[in-house]
């Protein structure tokens, strides 16, 4: 028994006559009726008697009426649920984030992705550097976000926002008086440095640029994430250099300047993905991604410009 002899069954039961069934059907009577008799030998079992008005059910076709209609909405739901998985509108999309990263760009993103496609399930994994490139590989995550990615041949890595640095410290410290440090202002003051992580970070980004122009760094403090970076700074452990992002967080007693050097100028977010991965889910998420670099590129340009 197919979906279409379901259907078939279904009109006839509910019109009890074969002709109106056909005309509901577009179809001639001769054959609505051969798939019925087709229908009834496969089943072992009558389910219509004739009458001169029409046709009625037998005991067997009321009970296989009790369960078409169900079968057939079933039927139709997997049907629309396929169509829209394949189109990227329901599913499920596993994102690897960073903490610093879900100060600004990427809730925006997720946000307008859930607007566009409530359908969609968005789990997020707080995962390092190395830990996205391997939940990646392992199909655990779709897409990730981070800085500094490494080349790989598997993966792709996109720009998702170009961000300027930043000096924290606190309101009291005599470099927050000015409107800008420069990075030789940070000589021999105690740094706190984030993130303390194997792979190539912001951390020896920083390292590297005291060393490119012959400053001396005073590490006070390595710390694996941007939170506790700021809040040792709001506590006047030290300074620390981070992003615009970063920025959104407000602690008491703390303060962001403009940093002024010449390796530190700006700081990309990326995002990662498999460069064989086809999802329609996927594709969907990374015209937002799109969208959302285009709309900030175009607010920087205007800033930069007045």
């Amino acid at each position: 028994m197919d979906l279409k002899q379901m259907r078939f069954f279904l009109a006839v039961a509910e019109e009890q006559n074969f002709g109106r069934a056909a005309t509901r059907l577009h179809m001639a009577q001769p054959p609505l009726t051969r798939h019925i008799r087709t229908l009834e030998e496969e089943l072992g079992a009558t389910l219509f008697v004739r009458t001169p008005k029409g046709a009625e059910l037998t005991d067997a076709g009321r009970t296989l009426l009790a369960e078409v209609p169900n079968i057939l909405s079933l039927a139709r739901r997997a049907a629309e649920q396929t169509q829209l998985a394949g189109q990227g509108l329901l599913g499920r999309l596993d994102v690897g984030i960073f903490t610093s990263g879900v100060l600004h760009a990427i809730p925006q993103v997720l946000a307008s992705f859930h607007a566009q496609r409530p359908g969609v399930k968005i789990g997020l994994h707080n995962l390092s550097k190395a830990g996205q490139i391997e939940a990646l590989r392992e199909r655990r995550i779709t897409i990730g976000f981070n800085r500094y990615l490494p080349v790989e041949e598997d993966i792709v890595v996109e720009t998702v926002l170009h961000e300027k640095f930043l000096v924290a410290l606190h309101a009291d410290h005599p470099l927050a008086r000015g409107d800008a440090v420069r990075l030789r202002d940070l000589e021999s003051e105690p740094m706190i440095l984030y993130p303390k992580a194997a792979l190539h970070g912001l951390a020896q980004e920083v390292c590297e640029a005291f060393a490119d122009e012959n400053l001396t760094l005073v590490v006070e403090q390595e710390v694996e994430d941007v939170v506790t970076a700021l809040g040792l700074a709001a506590s006047r452990f030290g300074v620390c250099i981070t992003t615009e992002s970063a920025a959104n967080l407000k602690l008491p007693g703390l303060v962001y300047k403009p940093l002024r050097s010449r390796r530190l100028r700006h700081i990309d977010l990326d995002c990662i993905y498999r460069k064989d991965d086809t999802a329609p889910i996927l594709h969907a998420f990374l015209e937002v991604v799109r969208a959302f670099r285009a709309q900030n590129s175009s607010a920087t340009q205007k800033r930069e410009h007045h």
